[in-house]
């Protein structure tokens, strides 16, 4: 027999005795050591239409409820929070896992199964720009999966220095936000704090994440609309928007450009997401000056919308500096009155969502003529503390992480440098550092997890 028939009779016999395993494994779920992670059909079983993509959570969320009475076990310890790159939901045996959704849903990418995970992440200018959670947004896709960077509000620049987006738009967008917004406009305000409003405007968005050619969904996320009229990417389109929050799909190609025109002037328009059909996804909502307690103007039935339409298995919460405003403030109290209902109306929204409080970082004033930690920094990461742990939420303790005590001082007199000299704000090396340290708490907490699974799978 030639050599050529040789080949393709051989590859032949392969083709078909790994189509039967992959047929055991995964229709007939016969396990099979040898080809445990081998699936040649996964395309076939998992494909990207919602039904798969329900049943790929499900399978996750199985997982996670087999092994939440292991998981969930022992005392609390409010003193965990001193502990620096630990996230932490205060159980006082620290080898368990604090994320317990996530990591179910870590898990099941890592299984190849094809499913979305989104991370909202909430804060001040601490994470403006997209510095930190540019690097954090890096290390997770590279580790389980993804491609995109996620949300974009219509007009994205902050002071021109966000390298993650490139932007063009119209100047006569109507913006209203967490600063000038009536009480009434506050009420369907997205996590970015910012409603945008048409005059037949325009804007030009391009993902600067994706390095390589990738199958990319651009989606429109908008409130309510009984049928608006909008062109993207040069084609007229009418959407129908039945909900006060909504996520229509505009494309899925390997383009990584939205350009969209907006001809209603009163549907509210929040942005723009890029996202692979699969992986993980970290969104930026940064605002600068807040202090996260206007979130509670946001309508609960708004939020409802947000997690049936563009959920988020994380949302993160990280504020702090803006309440160090003054060099010999001690007493926090008054936040604790107003954030605390925050927290309440999150859990309430989003009962699925892992919730982490991010303790305030560094931040300094001079004090007899030296830079030095503000005094009152201690007594804010404990109240921080606090109040994850009377809401049952996850603490992550930033200021630890950096250093504790004027460890702002010595990023900001380092060579090179890691903070800017208002010893408030990290530099790009800087923030890339806490993401770092955040990315490394992530998963140090899933490999807790795993552990926790296969001890639980020892012992049954």
């Amino acid at each position: 027999m030639p050599a050529i028939k040789k080949v393709a009779l051989l590859v032949t016999i392969s083709v078909i005795l790994y189509s039967l395993f992959s047929f055991l494994a995964s229709g007939l779920q016969f396990k099979i050591l040898s080809f445990n992670n081998v699936n040649i059909l996964s395309d076939i079983f998992f494909t990207p239409d919602s039904n798969k993509l329900e049943t790929a959570v499900t399978d996750s969320s199985a997982v996670f409820i087999q092994t939440d009475s292991i998981l969930v076990k022992g005392e609390k310890s409010f003193s965990n929070y001193k502990f620096p790159t630990l996230i932490t939901s205060f159980q006082q045996d620290t080898t368990m896992p604090s994320l317990l959704h996530l990591d179910a849903k870590l898990l099941a990418l890592k299984q190849g199964k094809r499913t979305k995970i989104r991370i909202a992440y909430l804060g001040d200018s601490m994470i403006e720009g997209d510095l930190l959670t540019k690097k954090l947004r890096e290390l997770l896709q590279a580790m389980f999966g993804g491609c995109g960077v996620g949300f974009v509000p219509v007009t994205p620049n902050v002071a021109k220095f966000r390298t993650t987006v490139s932007d063009d738009n119209s100047s006569n967008w109507r913006d209203e936000n967490f600063k000038n917004a009536t009480e009434e406009a506050k009420k369907t305000l997205f996590f970015s704090g910012r409603t945008y409003y048409s005059n037949n405007s325009w804007t030009i968005i391009k993902d600067l994440t994706i390095k390589d050619s990738a199958l990319i969904e651009k989606s429109l996320i908008c409130g309510a609309t009984s049928g608006s009229s909008i062109n993207y990417n040069d084609h007229g389109l009418i959407i129908h928007a039945p909900d006060k929050l909504n996520r229509i799909l505009l494309s899925g190609d390997y383009s990584n450009q939205a350009k969209l025109v907006v001809n209603d002037n009163v549907l509210p328009v929040y942005g723009v997401s890029f996202e692979a059909p699969t992986g993980i996804y970290v969104d930026n909502f940064s605002f600068r000056g807040i202090t996260g307690v206007e979130i509670n103007s946001i309508d609960t039935s708004f939020l409802k919308n947000i997690d049936q339409h563009n959920p988020y298995d994380v949302i993160i919460l990280g504020y702090g500096v803006n309440l160090l405003y003054k060099p010999n403030d001690k007493n926090f109290t008054w936040y604790r009155q107003l954030f605390n209902p925050v927290l309440d109306k999150l859990k309430k929204c989003f009962p699925n969502s892992d919730i982490i409080v991010v303790s305030t970082a560094d931040r300094a004033f001079r004090y007899n003529g030296e830079y030095k930690s503000a005094i009152g920094i201690d007594s804010l990461v404990r109240l921080q503390a606090r109040l994850a742990f009377n809401n049952s939420l996850c603490f992550y303790n930033q200021f630890a992480t950096m250093g504790g005590q004027n460890s702002i001082v010595k990023w900001a007199q380092k060579t090179p440098a890691l903070a800017s000299k208002d010893y408030i704000h990290p530099n790009e090396r800087g923030a890339r550092t806490l993401a770092v340290h955040f990315y490394n708490a992530i998963l140090n907490d899933y490999n807790k997890y795993i552990a926790a699974i296969n001890d639980s799978s020892k012992t049954n």
